[in-house]
This record gives structure tokens, sequence and C-alpha cells, in this order.
């Protein structure tokens, strides 16, 4: 083991033993490179005022070596802001930034012990992250029955982990609280999870309330206090759309120094809170209440981002961070909050009328890109690609029931047309059936 590796577990063994025993194999053994050309780059930036022939970058007059037609379409930016490598935890001012962005936003972080958010390439990445860190082959990890479909890949498929389902919503159709506790407990014997927490929920759009947070918040304490360790991961992908009465701020800042055996991580970035999905900028983030154990987290971070993808893309950033620093942001953002919340209305609306309840129900709906329905006569993905084929509608089927339907990319005068659509879809294969 690389001496730098071991100064790392053992700082994080010395402040939280039970963080350490969270640790993968991997993480145990990676470390941030101290000495190499990173670390001789940057000594020689601040001190190479003649000549500095370190890292891997072509420089033309002072500045980096660039193409006329690129620059021609970037003109806003100066070079330094979009050609250099940006560092491996990400754009220094982007990251103090997105900091600040997060305490606004979730006043309850503002006395919280978290680290400095480490930009990613967008929310895979961090989720990536997590799994190189702390997922070894059996180790098991937490989701709700309604789900990302990249969380098997990510942590199942790359890192052998066991994927534990428990369903997603409970008989009143409210978060299933019990349901996360029963099986955060069933790994006693295991004695660590990995719990995703994915609010607003991928592919229903569903954020419990207050008074569910409370539940889950109790459910991963009791599994603390049983002997479980437990890495708590807020996947935050679609953050602040939020249109009813919710929880308004995700659970990372009540996670904040819950127990000393549950270790908080969020996982967020300006992909979708921004609208900027093809940018790949996102973040991740650690809570513990020493600096000296976030730091040793950091430092293994970024051992993992040296090892893959070695840093994230510069322009991007600079986009993002010139982005948060405008005037005109947050009314802009306020401005397609309202479209979205409309279209989410407008589909809520239609679908409570009651001129669809004989094909389909729903399931609760508040927040986010998506929401789902529950066929009642017809099988989800025969529904899809009917309505593909003769009607040109596209939608997600999840196993034999749900059809998920993404409003965020829909026109709120479209939504009616839509659904109607995909209603005749169903009287078509009901007809079928029948002859």
């Amino acid at each position: 083991m690389h001496a730098l590796a071991a100064q790392l577990n053992a700082t994080i063994q010395r402040d939280n033993p039970h963080v350490y025993e969270m640790l993968s194999n991997l993480a145990k053994l990676i470390y941030f490179p101290k000495e190499g050309i990173l670390s001789q780059s940057a000594e020689a930036k601040a001190k190479a005022k003649k000549y500095n022939a370190t890292i891997g970058i072509a420089l033309e007059n002072g500045q980096p070596m660039h193409l006329k037609v690129i620059q021609d379409t970037l003109s806003a930016y100066q070079p330094k802001d979009i050609y250099e490598y940006a560092p491996p935890a990400g754009k220094p001012e982007l990251r103090a930034a997105w900091r600040k962005k997060m305490i606004e936003e979730q006043p309850s972080l503002a006395n919280q012990s978290f680290s400095n958010p480490i930009v990613t390439n967008a929310l895979t990445h961090g989720l990536s992250i997590v799994a190189d860190l702390f997922a070894d082959v059996g180790d098991s990890v937490i989701i709700p029955d309604k789900n990302w479909e990249n969380y098997e890949l990510t942590f199942s498929i790359r890192r052998g982990a066991e994927i534990v389902h428990y369903p997603l919503y409970n008989d009143n159709m409210k978060f299933n609280a019990a349901g996360l506790r029963d099986a955060i407990l069933a790994q006693k014997e295991k004695g660590k999870a990995i719990v995703v927490l994915n609010f607003p929920n991928n592919p229903t759009g569903y954020t419990p309330g207050a008074e569910e947070g409370k539940e889950i918040l109790a459910a991963l304490k009791e599994g603390a206090e049983a002997g479980i360790n437990i890495v708590a991961v807020t996947d935050d992908a679609y953050f602040g759309l939020f249109f009813e009465d919710s929880m308004q701020e995700s659970l990372f800042a009540n996670l904040c120094g819950l127990h000393p055996r549950v270790l908080p991580v969020k996982v967020d970035g300006a992909t979708k809170e921004e609208y900027v999905w093809g940018f790949r900028v996102g973040f991740i983030t650690f809570a513990d209440p020493s600096s000296d154990l976030l730091s040793a987290l950091e430092q293994k971070t970024m051992g993992v981002i040296r090892a893959t993808i070695s840093s994230g893309p510069h322009p991007s950033q600079t986009f993002v961070l010139h982005a948060l620093n405008s005037p005109e942001f947050q009314a802009q953002k306020q401005e397609k909050f309202d479209i979205m919340k409309g279209r989410a209305n407008r589909v809520k609306h239609i679908l409570d009328s009651g001129k669809f309840d004989d094909a389909w129900g729903y399931y609760p709906f508040n927040s986010g890109y998506f929401m789902c329905l529950k066929l009642k006569t017809v099988d989800s993905e025969t529904l899809r690609q009917h309505l593909l084929d003769q009607y040109g509608v596209g939608t997600i089927a999840l196993g034999e029931t749900d059809l998920r339907v993404a409003f965020s990319c829909i026109e709120e005068n479209g939504i009616d047309e839509l659904f109607d659509m995909i209603y005749c879809g169903v009287k078509d294969l009901e007809k079928a059936a029948i002859k």
C-alpha cells in the first residue's frame, strides 16, 4: 500500500472508524499523488516565471493555443478559462459558488460540517465515485423498486454489489419508510449498507413530505443504532423542482450529524437543475464533523478522478460558473421553474378529471421531470411499441404495468393531446385483444 493511502486511512480510522469500515478495498488503496506531474506542474505554475515546461498543453503568445474557428464561437471567455486543464477536483471558483448556492437553497446546511463540493462529470460519474469508494462485491445497495436503471450498472455490474429493493410506496401511497427500515435492518449480519435516496424520484416524480422525511431519518438512525454502517447517498439530480407541499430541501442537511455510523454523501449538479444536460457538470459532497476526515475523503475522491477521467471539462465548468454569478440567473431560473410547474399541474389536472380512469391510475407525483401511469388493462411494453408505431409517441415502459411520461419535454399546450393519444393506444390494444 502506498504511504499516502495509508496516511489517509489512518486519518479516517482515527476520526471515525465506522467510516473506515465503509470503505471499499479500492478506496483503501486509492490516494491522490502529492508527487508527480500534477504537483510538480502546480509548483512550476507558481514559480516558473521564465519558462514553464511541465504540463502537457500548448501555449502561444502567453495564452493557451487555440483554433480561431473555435474561439470565435466562445469570444466572451478568456482562453485560460476554457482551454487549460481544470484541476481534478474542479475549478475552485465553481466549487465555492456551488457551496454558496447549496447553503442559500438549503438553509439547514448553514451550520453543518460538510466538504467543499468536488466537481464530477455529472451525476452518473458522481454515483460511480460513490460505488468505487464504498461498494465491494456482496455489499448491499438499498434502492426502491421504482428506480433509475443505471444504479444496477453502476453498483452491481461495475462493482459486484447486491441490489436490495423495497416498495417505494406504502398502502397509503406515501413513502414506504417501514420498508426502507426493514431493508436496512436485514443487513445487520453484513454490518454495512449503501442507501440511495433519490428525490424527486426518477421515474415517479415523487418527493416525500416533511413527516415522511422524519420517518426516513428515523429508519436510518435505527439501522445505525443496530450496528450497521450506512453510506447514505442523496441522489439530488432534480433538486429544487418541488411543485407542491413536499420537502423543499435535500435530506443531506438532516443526515449531517445524524449518527457516527451514517456517512452522508450528496450527489447533485447543474445538469438538471440548471438545464445544461450536455455540459456534464455535477458535484459530490461529504459530511462529517471532522475536517481532517473530510479532507481525506476528498483526497481519495480526487484519486479516483485522477485514475479515471483525470479531470472534468473546463469549458462547461466556466459556463456554469458564469451563470451562477450572473445577476439574471435567479430570475431566469424562476421562469423555467414556473414553466415546469405549469406542465406538472396540467398533467395532474387532466389525470384527475376522470376521463382516463378505466385505462390507468397514476402514482403520486409532486416534483421533478416525470410521472408514472399504472396501466389497468394492457402491458406497458406492448403499449409503448404501439404508441411509437401508430402515433409517433415515445414513452418508457417499466415492468408490466408502469409507463413513465416525461412531462418535462412536452409543451403545456401539447399535454392534453399526448394523454389522449396514450388513451387511444390503450383502447386500440383492448379491441385487438377482444378479437
